[in-house]
C-alpha cells in the first residue's frame, strides 16, 4: 500500500474491495483526487471491455476520495450516485474525481474514467456524508476496519 493510499484512507484503514481491483491513488489533494486501474481479465465484461460495475467503483471510490482530500481524518458513505456510460472503456484506466463543493457534514462530487488515449468512458456525480464511523443500525456503530481484522462485508 502507497504512502498516499494510506493517508486517503485514513492511517492503515483497509478496503479489501479496493485492495482486490488494485486501484492506485496518485492525486490526493485540495478535493482532487485521481486514481489509476488497469482492469484484469476477471473484471471484463461479455463484451471483453471493463464491467460497468467495476467503473462505478472506480468513480465512487475517486468521488469519495476528493471528497476526503480536505479532511483525512473522516471517512464517508454515499449517499447516491449518478453514472453516465459514454463509450467502452478498453486497457488500462485513469479516474479523475473532485470536490465541487461541502457542508460540515455532506460532501458533493464527481469523477470521470478515461480511457489510455484520454477519452471519457464514464462520468458520475455523488454526494457522500462525513462520518467518524460508519453507522449500522440505530443503536450500534462499526469501526473502521483494520489492516488484519477480517474482511468487511460492504
Amino acid at each position: 500500500m502507497s504512502n498516499l493510499w494510506e493517508k486517503a484512507v485514513g492511517f492503515g484503514v483497509e478496503i479489501p474491495f479496493v485492495t482486490h481491483l488494485g486501484f492506485e491513488l496518485t492525486v490526493f489533494e485540495g478535493g482532487r483526487s485521481e486514481i489509476r486501474y488497469t482492469p484484469l481479465p476477471e473484471h471484463l465484461n461479455s463484451f471483453n471491455v471493463t464491467h460497468g460495475g467495476a467503473q462505478m467503483t472506480l468513480l465512487d471510490v475517486t468521488m469519495a476520495s476528493a471528497a476526503r482530500s480536505e479532511t483525512p481524518e473522516l471517512g464517508v458513505v454515499t449517499i447516491e450516485m449518478k453514472t453516465s456510460f459514454m463509450q467502452p472503456a478498453v486497457g488500462a484506466l485513469t479516474a479523475k474525481g473532485e470536490l465541487m463543493h461541502r457542508t460540515a457534514t455532506m460532501a458533493f462530487t464527481q469523477a470521470t474514467v478515461y480511457d489510455a488515449n484520454g477519452k471519457a468512458c464514464a462520468h458520475a456525480t455523488g454526494t457522500f456524508k462525513y462520518m467518524k464511523r460508519l453507522a449500522t443500525g440505530a443503536r450500534s456503530v462499526n469501526a473502521l476496519n483494520t489492516p488484519g481484522t477480517g474482511i468487511a462485508t460492504d
